[in-house]
């Protein structure tokens, strides 16, 4: 018969291991979520985020990534208004953020009014999330300078996973097409300098594209504005696995063998799901 200690010293070692297995702290995995184009303010944005708290509190998250277009609005009170409103939960939470900048983002000085409560430092930056490295770029500038950035970004990375991450899409097939200046001057550095993942939104969509050289293509711009159509791809394209026009957001977690995709609709119903390794 157990004693009383080592009952408590059973129930301590599965309560530890329950929790090792819950946070994955034992591996340094990362627990990601990521929406686009949610900025619409009002009921819809505040269901949206109603809807990500609901899905966080049951699935704890360490950041929360916008994809940008983070306000349509073009008025900085106005922002922080429903910002507060639909996301002020995350901080309570112990949920960090990450932003990015929009076409819509950059209408009012640059978008630089959204960076304190996007936690961001400047338009382009980086940074480490448990065995992530998350590299955030502005599309809305796709130039020299940047993709020097990049270039140094991915090879000082020491990360078990690379995303990058970005608004104007490398390949789409719905409202857009890719962006040229991304695909011509981004997709081959992160084919030459091993990404693994880019997340985008501005097709107001979810598309999933197979590997092109070893990077994995996302769009979600489906946070909450009016959905765009699905189109066929041109030639030249990866292939699509997954696409609808449906509204929701992403669930990411990285462990130490495998990049796991969830695309979670408003009420919450995993429409998709996909594993890298």
């Amino acid at each position: 018969m157990l004693q009383p200690g080592q009952v408590g010293r059973l129930l301590f070692l599965a309560w530890f291991v329950l929790t090792l297995a819950w946070t994955g702290s034992a591996s340094g995995a990362a627990r990601i979520l990521a929406i686009g184009d949610f900025g619409v303010g009002g009921t819809r944005e505040r269901d949206m985020g109603a809807a990500v708290q609901t899905w966080e509190s049951a699935h704890p998250a360490d950041v929360l990534v916008t994809l940008g277009d983070n306000d349509y609005t073009a008025s900085p009170s106005a922002f922080h208004t429903n910002w507060t409103a639909s996301f002020g939960w995350l901080a309570g939470a112990g949920v960090g953020v990450m932003g990015t900048l929009g076409n819509h983002d950059v209408e009012v000085n640059g978008g630089a009014y959204e960076f304190d409560e996007l936690n961001m430092p400047r338009a382009r930056y980086r940074r480490v999330v448990g065995n992530v490295e998350i590299v955030v770029l502005d599309s809305n500038r796709v130039n020299a300078a940047q993709t020097s950035w990049l270039r140094h970004a991915l090879r000082s990375s020491t990360a078990r996973w690379r995303v990058v991450v970005f608004h104007h899409p490398a390949f789409t097939c719905g409202g857009y097409r890719a962006n040229p200046a991304v695909r011509r001057g981004w997709v081959p550095v992160f084919e030459r300098l091993g990404v693994d993942l880019v997340l985008n939104g501005h097709d107001h969509n979810y598309q999933r594209f197979a590997a092109r050289r070893g990077v994995h293509y996302v769009v979600h711009g489906g946070g909450g504005q009016h959905l765009y159509p699905i189109e066929p791809c041109p030639d030249g394209y990866p292939a699509r696995r997954f696409a609808r026009a449906a509204h929701g957001f992403l669930s990411i977690v990285a462990d130490t063998d495998t990049l796991r995709v969830r695309a979670v609709s408003p009420g919450l119903h995993v429409i998709d799901r996909a594993i890298y390794r």
